[in-house]
């Protein structure tokens, strides 16, 4: 019996058919990896955030951009769509789209169990390639846990982590702080993991 061989697609067919898909997909290594939504948790901590956030950056010139924008890891061909990004000063996409962005500052990632491994490992292994990034957050949905990775001036990474509602986490590449409470604002932590 024959094997079948998966059919790998180029980067450009991918834009192509995620330019027109009604569902959002992810791509990597000549394959697309559909998107599964987002649980209630999920959402009530991207938008707090963004919330928190976009106050602290107003007037200033960062932008913020949830869930829909793709960013592109030129080196290593990933194509993902970062919970949150904020970049300062001129974004620069892809190409004439506007929809694929080449260099965020931040970017916040809120883990799920499906998602977390990835998210802290391979997914981050790709982010570390982006020359632009200072910083990469990770948010916990099912209980009060936030971790910051700083870019240091080796190229090393500093991590730093709260699971304290009265603490906050400070993003000295774009000078604002998110305060767990606020992230946290009527997200159901179940009492076991609390």
């Amino acid at each position: 019996m024959a094997l079948q061989t998966k059919r790998l697609i180029s980067p450009e067919e991918y834009l192509a058919i995620e330019r027109s898909a009604q569902y959002k997909s992810e791509y990597l290594h000549g394959e697309m990896f559909a998107m599964v939504g987002a649980s209630r948790e999920h959402n009530l901590i991207v938008t707090n955030s963004v919330a928190e956030l976009g106050r602290q950056l107003k007037k200033r010139p960062c932008r913020i951009y949830a869930n829909d924008m793709r960013v592109k890891v030129s080196l290593t061909r990933l194509y993902t769509y970062p919970d949150i990004i904020v970049v300062c000063g001129q974004d620069r996409f892809d190409d004439s789209h506007k929809d694929t962005l080449l260099n965020p500052t931040v970017i916040i990632e809120v883990l799920s169990d499906s998602t977390e491994g990835y998210d802290r490992g391979e997914k981050f292994e790709h982010y570390r390639k982006l020359e632009s990034l200072q910083e990469y957050i990770l948010i916990a949905q099912n209980k009060i846990h936030v971790e910051r990775h700083l870019r240091q001036p080796d190229n090393q990474w500093l991590l730093t982590e709260t699971d304290d509602l009265q603490n906050n986490i400070r993003l000295t590449s774009i000078q604002c702080e998110l305060v767990l409470a606020e992230i946290y604002d009527q997200v159901e932590i179940g009492e076991s993991e609390s």
